[in-house]
Order: structure tokens, then C-alpha cells, then sequence
């Protein structure tokens, strides 16, 4: 006989935690189990946190970023270099930039890749705003750094022809990131020295 192992309650939390990337209901039960067993010094904490998250996180208008001010703090930030604008398709490869340490500049945050199959077209990325952007006259560098998938690299040309007649330079990740790889999962030491030995388009 199956059923709801425990109250509703917790069959929801265990549902929606299932729905996380890279948690599925096995996982996301024997998490739910762990905040239930530290209910004040982990799970009402959490719930605070979320709570205030859902009240105060909001997608940056300049970049894509997820910050809780609009502009974000990485467009805010004075001490960024304004001449690079580094190219990204999710907030996810954003951040793993930043954990990296491996730009110094400011990014923009596509939304995704182009994708004939899944009926994703430049319409429903931020081209057109990237477009504007680059033809600011500070930027001087636009830096792909899309994932090395083949979806990654179909947007990566489609944005390198869009760009030729800006006044900015195109560069493209090095082979550091390997082909099939995304950004995310990738270690630091990799994200840099792509970074680093990036190469005109």
C-alpha cells in the first residue's frame, strides 16, 4: 500500500523541493527530513530567508542579474572595468564568473539559447538589448561566453553577425571550457584561464 508518508504539509514542501535542479523526490525527502529534525537552527530560518527572497529579489533591468536593487550591485559597482561587457546565457554562468573571479567588467545576461527545437528564437533572448548595449561608447569588448553546447554556439554566431558592423571587439571563451560543458559545474581555475585565453571571433 503507497500513500502520503507524513502530513500535507510536508508532502508539499517534499514536492516543491523535488522540483529544484538536480533534486528529485528521493533527495528532496531526505532534505526535508534534515530541516524537519533542525526545525529552529535550520528550517524556520530557511523559511524567513525565502520569504524575505520572494519579497525583495528582482531581475536587474540593465544586465539580468537576480539582486534585491535595480540596478543590480555588479552595475552599480564604480570599480568595474566599463570597456568589457561579458556575455552569458543565465544568471547561473554569471555568478560562477563572479565565484571565479574571472571578469572584472559587467555582463549580460541572455535568458537562454537559441533553440530551433524548443521554438526559441532571438525574440525571446535579451539580443536586441545586448545589441544597444554594445553600441555604447564605452564598451569596447563583447566577450561570448556562452556554453560550449551546440545550442551555446549556434547563439554565440547568431550574436557575432549581429555585431559586425558595432564598433567592439568579439571574443569567444577559449577551449578551456570543454565542448558539451556548462559553466556552472565547471571549477575556477578552468573558468579563469578560459577566460583569460579568450580569442577574437
Amino acid at each position: 500500500m503507497s500513500g502520503a508518508l507524513s502530513g500535507p504539509e510536508i508532502e508539499r514542501l517534499i514536492q516543491l523541493l523535488a522540483k529544484l535542479p538536480g533534486l528529485g523526490p528521493r533527495s528532496a525527502r531526505r532534505a526535508v527530513l534534515h530541516l524537519v529534525k533542525k526545525k529552529q537552527t535550520l528550517l524556520q530560518p530557511l523559511a524567513v530567508a525565502m520569504a524575505d527572497a520572494a519579497e525583495k529579489a528582482v531581475i536587474c533591468s540593465t544586465c539580468g542579474n537576480v539582486d534585491t536593487q535595480d540596478p543590480c550591485a555588479i552595475c552599480r559597482d564604480p570599480r568595474r572595468e566599463p570597456t568589457g561587457l561579458c556575455v552569458v546565457e543565465d544568471v547561473g554562468d554569471l555568478w560562477a564568473l563572479e565565484r571565479a573571479g574571472a571578469h572584472k567588467g559587467r555582463y549580460h545576461v541572455l535568458g537562454g539559447t537559441l533553440s530551433a527545437l524548443d521554438g526559441i528564437g532571438p525574440e525571446d533572448l535579451t539580443i536586441g538589448s545586448l545589441i544597444e548595449r554594445a553600441s555604447n561608447e564605452e564598451i569596447k569588448e563583447i566577450i561570448l561566453a556562452t556554453n560550449a553546447t551546440v545550442d551555446g554556439q549556434t547563439t554565440a554566431h547568431y550574436i557575432t553577425d549581429r555585431l559586425a558592423n558595432a564598433d567592439v571587439v568579439v571574443t569567444r571563451l577559449a577551449h578551456g571550457v570543454p565542448v558539451g560543458g556548462e559553466l556552472d559545474y565547471l571549477d575556477d581555475g578552468t573558468l579563469a584561464a578560459a577566460m583569460k585565453s579568450r580569442r577574437p571571433v
